[in-house]
Order: structure tokens, then C-alpha cells, then sequence
């Protein structure tokens, strides 16, 4: 069986026997991943703290029948001690890698791994609020899996906007005459504010005011989980920080 290398984002872990862990990763070059470490449980163990979750690290793996098995581990990014000591950077960096361990195949591809890792590195770096950097990371990865919000336009019928009302459902923003009763209404303030986050105007999003940043997590919450066709767990202790 052969051997490859890749570059990789530990998703989570799994316990296995006394002394084992099932690794699954966001890699690079191969998708998804669920690869055996031996041995990581023990003190004694060359590579168990590199392969905690929130590391990236450059992996060597053995192609098993069921499971792959890590045969070597080397650091590229140490971010969990960084993420772990700071309850707000802890829950958004859960909620970031328990969306892209929702990903399907096809869908994890090399620009997801680089736009989770570059997430984990803001997080671990505090170089904005925790939750700004999760919201836009939901948005680019929707996006990257062909389902960006319409922001700018009507989503059902196409009319130009602005728009005044958001609806998950129907893909994002759209025009009164397709706006459902009960849509969820967005303000100036909070139709900016997605599109910043889309963009990556960091200026903008940093300024942005309070009501309007909780505003847009909310509805950016519910387009990831709904396209996502389940909950994202993690997302109900982001919410508890607000």
C-alpha cells in the first residue's frame, strides 16, 4: 500500500483502545480524512500534540483498506493553545471546523482548507472578534461550495437591490414583492455589514455597530445550517457569549 503526504487541519478526534485516536482532517490536496494515530495517548507519543484538534500540521500517512494510519506529523500551525485559552476564539474555532467537517467530498477542496486555516490563525491571533471572523468564514465556505448569498440582489427574481429582507431558505436576500410574511427584515447597517464579511473588508466589519453585527450573525447562522441540512452544535455556545 502506498504512502502520501499532505497538508492537514485537525477536525476532531475520536478515542480508539487504550492508547489510539481516529484523526479526521481537512487536507489539502485529498479532501477529507479519517486516518488511525497510534500511540498518540501515551506521554510518550513523538506527534499526539500535533494532531489535537485546531492544528495544522504536514502529514505522512500509510493508505490502509478502512482507515488511512499517520505514520508522521510535523507543525505548520500550533493555533490550539492560542484558541483554547479564550472561551470566545475556543467556540467559534469549534463552530468553524464542525462546518467544514460537513463538508462532502466534492466540497472539501484546497481553497476550503486554506480559508479554515487562515480562519484558525485569526482566531489564534485575536486579530478581530471571534464572532466576525466565524460569520464571514460561514460565508466564504458557503460560497466556495456554490451557495454565496445573494447579497445585492433579489435571490428569488433577480431585481437589484438593496433589499430590506433576508430569507435562508430562498438564498438570501430579496425584493418585498418575493419577501415571505414573517421575513426576517435587515437593516442599512446589517445589509453593509454581510457584505463586508463576504469581502473581507475588515476596516468595515470592525467598525460596524453591536446590533448590527448580532443581526447579521443571526442570519448568517441560519443560512449555514440551513444549507448544511443540519445544526451546527457549537453555534448554541457562540450564541451564549452575545
Amino acid at each position: 500500500m502506498p504512502t502520501y503526504r499532505d497538508e492537514v487541519v485537525v477536525l476532531r478526534t475520536q478515542k480508539l483502545g487504550e492508547a489510539d485516536r481516529i484523526v479526521t482532517l481537512l487536507s489539502r490536496r485529498h479532501g477529507k480524512l479519517r486516518a488511525v494515530a497510534k500511540g498518540v495517548r501515551r506521554t510518550s507519543s513523538r506527534f499526539g500534540a500535533r494532531l489535537e484538534p485546531f492544528m495544522v500540521a504536514d502529514v505522512q500517512l500509510y493508505q490502509g483498506r478502512s482507515l488511512d494510519i499517520v505514520q508522521q506529523a510535523e507543525s505548520l500551525g500550533a493555533y490550539g493553545a492560542d484558541i483554547a485559552i479564550h472561551y470566545d476564539r475556543y467556540t467559534a474555532a469549534n463552530a468553524m471546523v464542525e462546518a467544514a467537517d460537513r463538508l462532502n467530498e466534492a466540497e472539501a477542496t484546497p481553497n476550503q482548507y486554506l480559508l479554515l486555516v487562515g480562519g484558525l490563525r485569526a482566531l489564534a491571533r485575536g486579530e478581530h472578534a471571534s464572532r466576525s471572523i466565524l460569520d464571514s468564514y460561514l460565508l466564504r465556505a458557503m460560497a466556495l461550495s456554490g451557495w454565496a448569498p445573494a447579497l445585492a440582489e433579489c435571490a428569488r427574481c433577480g431585481a437589484s437591490g438593496p433589499h430590506d429582507a433576508f430569507v435562508a431558505q430562498l438564498g438570501g436576500t430579496v425584493c418585498r414583492d418575493c419577501a415571505p410574511t414573517g421575513a426576517a427584515r435587515l437593516d442599512g447597517d446589517s445589509a453593509r455589514l454581510l457584505r463586508s464579511l463576504m469581502a473581507g473588508e475588515w476596516d468595515e466589519v470592525d467598525a460596524a455597530p453591536p446590533a448590527a453585527a448580532a443581526a447579521a450573525s443571526g442570519l448568517i447562522a441560519a443560512y449555514a445550517q440551513w444549507h448544511l441540512e443540519r445544526g451546527i452544535r457549537s453555534l448554541s455556545h457562540v450564541e451564549a457569549l452575545r
